[in-house]
């Protein structure tokens, strides 16, 4: 099944856009598109305490096992399901549940940091990096985890100067050179969805 498969990567910073551009194309292509996200691949710190792992860095490539991603990556090319773990962002731990994912035409690999690794963008066809403005960015970030992910206005605020930014400059915003396309304001560019969504309707029907 393998060369049947479109792997199209969605990269950029937090709160750039990466998500309503991915919701779009699943709106759009609904049962020929599966996801991966990165977020789901988080390590999980059951050694820690609640405060400790309040602590630690989420941002950095060593937060993630993206090694297990990678392989789940390849497993779904090739065309096999996968138990895909869950990450519960209100305990900073993964919880114990799993997602069935079933491979299908399209696979969308969401995150980040997934143009960071090589073996990981290796795999993808298409790489497509959501550039944002930072002060939209966050704004965006804020709104999302008090609302969604139960934190306080203070601990997102902290957490962004203290590793979010750092990191972004340090690994997010470096690798937007190995994209293929560079999408300003994400799945709100309707030339740049356009776009990606003929590409991917040319491959389905050439299959």
């Amino acid at each position: 099944m393998e060369n049947d498969v479109l792997v199209i990567g969605i990269a950029g910073g937090t709160g750039s856009g990466k998500t309503t551009l991915m919701k779009r194309l699943i709106e759009k292509f609904e049962d020929e598109v599966t996801v991966l996200s990165h977020d789901n691949y988080y390590k999980r710190h059951d050694d820690l305490s609640y405060e400790q792992r309040c602590l630690l860095n989420y941002d950095e490539p060593a937060a993630f096992d993206t090694s297990l991603m990678v392989y789940h990556l390849e497993e779904l090319r090739r065309g096999h399901s996968i138990a895909c773990p869950v990450y519960d962002f209100t305990i900073h731990n993964r919880s114990d549940q799993t997602i069935h994912v079933v491979p299908r035409k399209v696979i969308i690999v969401e995150g980040i940091l997934i143009f960071e690794n090589e073996a990981l963008r290796n795999l993808m066809d298409i790489r497509i990096y959501v550039d944002t403005d930072a002060d939209v960015r966050l704004c965006r970030r804020i709104k999302r985890d008090v609302n969604k992910r139960g934190r306080t206005l203070e601990s997102v605020l902290t957490q962004y100067q203290e590793t979010v930014k750092p990191m972004h400059e340090q690994y997010v915003e470096p690798s937007k050179k190995y994209a293929d396309i560079v999408v300003p304001e994400g799945g709100k560019n309707v030339v740049a969805l356009d776009m990606i969504m003929g590409c991917i309707q040319r491959h389905l029907e050439a299959k």
